[in-house]
């Protein structure tokens, strides 16, 4: 399971628009807006494109 700690979530439509974009580059993850972390299964590559995707749609990955 890999988690990344999300910064610049704020509301559900937050949570919504990266659980939507990491749809579609076929990543499928739980958001959570209270602890701030997308978790998701997949190797190293599958890493790469989610902080891609979560810093394409204006967040920060720390």
């Amino acid at each position: 399971m890999n988690i990344l700690k999300v910064e610049g979530m704020h509301c559900e439509g937050c949570v919504k628009r990266v659980t939507e974009g990491l749809k579609a580059e076929g990543i499928v993850a739980e958001v959570s807006l209270e602890n701030k972390t997308v978790s998701f299964e997949g190797d190293e590559n599958c890493v790469k494109t989610a902080v891609s995707e979560i810093e394409d749609l204006g967040f920060e990955v720390v």
